[in-house]
């Protein structure tokens, strides 16, 4: 997907808003999550929301997706007051585009879900990086380093 036209998509956004990414006029961090209020979910949005000052400093947004429902992003959203809105993808229109949806093992069962992952879009709509598989420790330093680098 890196170097690709970013696919665009419409969803329903915290804060009564509605996003839709070819609206989009700046450098853009989306994250897809797998769920609202689970330990690594709060831990990675809290990381983003502790650097967004910073985000956009150097001139970028950031959003959050999730198939949680939106009533439960804007509990989440909320309770961690992030500065950021969060998407509900509950059709998974953004999950299948950025093909983030896997099959995952949890407790020992096979369970479809969101491959935590994070890309940025810069201003043209281009994918100019991704990451898949993240591991939260680290990670929303590391997308604010190449941000400062578009």
């Amino acid at each position: 997907m890196q170097g690709e036209r970013c696919p665009d998509f419409t969803l329903p956004a915290t804060s009564g808003k509605t996003f839709t990414l070819a609206e989009a006029s700046k450098p853009l961090v989306i994250y897809f999550y797998p769920k609202d209020n689970t330990p690594g979910c709060t831990n990675e949005s809290m990381a983003f929301r502790d650097h967004y000052a910073e985000f956009t400093a150097a001139g970028a947004d950031v959003v959050g997706i999730s198939r949680d429902s939106l009533k439960s992003h804007e509990n989440f959203k909320a309770k961690l007051e992030l500065p950021f809105e969060l998407l509900a993808d509950k059709d998974e229109t953004a999950c299948n585009s950025f093909a983030v949806i896997k099959m995952k093992n949890m407790y020992g069962k096979q369970v479809r879900g969101i491959e935590r992952s994070t890309f940025v879009i810069d201003a043209q709509g281009t994918v100019a990086r991704e990451w898949r598989g993240v591991k939260v420790p680290g990670h929303a330093e590391e997308v604010l380093a190449f941000v400062k680098t578009l």
